[in-house]
């Protein structure tokens, strides 16, 4: 699946690579090398987007929700052969690890959901959604339900991305042993390999991922001429060393900073002044901010 899987990123730009000399601005006002949307292998940008926006306006309303959601995932397997062969992967890696020793799959609020109710409805199991208030909704076909109990129950974990694994550890995991169950096991579609899947098999959590971006991603790339040499390079150093390495390349290109700061796109101009006012990098900034 792993190279099914890089086209299928590439094709729906759920991957993009920075050209040589370019970064990605993050959320968090850090930067970096790649960036993953990874639920745009829903099947692109647009079909992705508009999931998303369906459950921000509609997540709320517990009891309908969930069978609406279902609905619309059911229709996207079927029409979407991109989406189709990720959940059937997902549904695959399930199968040959666990066979089928579990009562329920589970996934988060709310790029989790882009996949976790069409694996459950594959695996003819109930789909918990788990709410980042810790709340659990049951969807099954007995109906929809608050979960309060679940007691010496198992449940397999879907995430679209682990990154550090903080939503595990601050949601997903609490919500479900608090109510006397646990996660047997967690399936990630991507794994940003920076630390997320080694604290939470050091819990105790057996997981694993469809795709881990590491040098063997990045070889591939290579391979396949979607990146250069220098851009293997860049990723390779930010995958081994993420803070120094763009510390490194904002002091050689203080012009980067400059450009984004002063920049027409608010986003970009947004999280430039975040980095500016939180420093993550330790930078001297004399010359470098307005």
């Amino acid at each position: 699946m792993t190279t099914d899987l890089v086209a299928a990123l590439l094709q729906t730009q759920a991957l993009r690579i920075a050209p040589p000399g370019e970064m990605f601005w993050y959320t968090s006002g850090t930067i970096g090398p790649y960036y993953i949307n990874t639920h745009y292998l829903y099947g692109n940008p647009t079909k992705a987007e508009d999931l998303l926006k369906f459950i921000d306006g509609e997540k709320e309303d517990r009891n309908h929700f969930p069978p609406l959601l279902a609905a619309r995932t059911r229709k996207n397997y079927a029409t979407d052969e991109i989406y189709r062969h990720v959940v059937d992967a997902l549904v695959g890696d399930i199968q040959d690890r666990t066979a089928g020793n579990f009562d329920y799959i589970s996934g988060g609020e709310r790029r989790d959901w882009f996949f976790s109710p069409a694996v459950a409805e594959k695996l003819d199991k109930p789909h918990l959604l788990i709410y980042k208030d810790l709340s659990v909704v049951l969807c099954s076909e007995n109906g929809v339900a608050e979960v309060n109990g679940l007691e010496g129950k198992k449940t397999v974990h879907i995430a679209d991305l682990v990154t550090e694994a903080s939503s595990y550890f601050r949601s997903w995991m609490p919500a479900i042993q608090e109510r006397g169950g646990r996660i047997d096991y967690s399936l990630n579609v991507v794994d940003r390999a920076q630390g997320g899947t080694e604290a939470l098999k050091a819990a105790g959590l057996d997981t694993r991922a469809l795709l881990r971006v590491d040098e063997h991603l990045f070889d591939e790339l290579v391979r396949s001429g979607i990146i250069e040499q220098p851009q293997r390079e860049m990723l390779t150093a930010y995958y081994h060393q993420p803070d120094s390495t763009m510390k490194t390349f904002l002091q050689e290109r203080p012009d980067f900073l400059q450009g984004a700061l002063a920049s027409a796109d608010e986003r970009t101009a947004a999280r430039a002044r975040i980095l500016v006012d939180e420093n993550p990098y330790g930078l001297d900034l004399t010359g470098l901010a307005p």
